[in-house]
């Protein structure tokens, strides 16, 4: 049974690959990985994932994904804007929950990140059926970021992206990856990747 972790990349890879669903898993039990993930978690938001204040840049990025997502509280608006449904919800049993993944493909693959113009949108499944936009995601792969930036890490306005390098990548290229909870207060921080107060069920 494959981790959250390692069903979180699939998902990626499923929207990479132009497809609008996949059959995996759904209530997979936590894992060393996905221990050791957690307390990645718990480190990120102690060293400047929680910090949300911050600079005037950082409050200004923020503000700027904010007003270009806005829109997408509809699912239909994301779809039109080419978001292709991951087709699963993902949580970490214990720590929170990731949501359901939309993957624009078409903007990913370049070099750099835009606040307006995030690769992923994170959407909460409500019980009455309906997804309720929470979060977006930046992805950006490594190979082109150190061609056009060598030496250096992506960063939202002095917030460093996570790396996802070899067989944490699982099975994506080599990338770099932000959460930013734009939508949906999170207590273990802006940027943390698991949201305590999102679920899927």
């Amino acid at each position: 049974m494959r981790s959250l972790l390692e069903r979180h990349a699939a998902l990626l890879v499923t929207a990479l690959a132009g497809l609008s669903s996949v059959t995996a898993c759904a209530d997979s039990n936590p894992t060393g990985a996905l221990a050791a993930r957690a307390v990645e978690i718990h480190h990120h938001a102690a060293h400047g994932g929680g910090a949300v204040a911050g600079s005037t840049a950082l409050r200004e990025q923020l503000a700027s994904a904010r007003a270009a997502t806005a829109r997408y509280q509809r699912v239909e608006a994301a779809v039109a804007d080419g978001y292709v449904d991951s087709g699963e919800c993902v949580a970490l049993p214990g720590v929170g929950g990731m949501g359901v993944h939309f993957v624009n493909v078409a903007l990913m693959g370049d070099a750099d990140y835009d606040p307006a113009r995030p690769e992923v949108l994170v959407y909460e499944p409500r019980q009455n059926g309906s997804l309720r936009l929470v979060a977006v995601e930046y992805l950006i792969f490594r190979a082109p970021w150190e061609a056009a930036h060598a030496g250096t890490t992506p960063a939202f306005a002095g917030v460093p992206f996570d790396e996802s390098f070899g067989d944490a990548a699982h099975g994506l290229p080599d990338h770099y990856e932000l959460h930013a909870w734009t939508w949906q207060h999170n207590p273990l921080g802006m940027f943390a990747p698991f949201n305590p107060r999102v679920s899927c069920r």
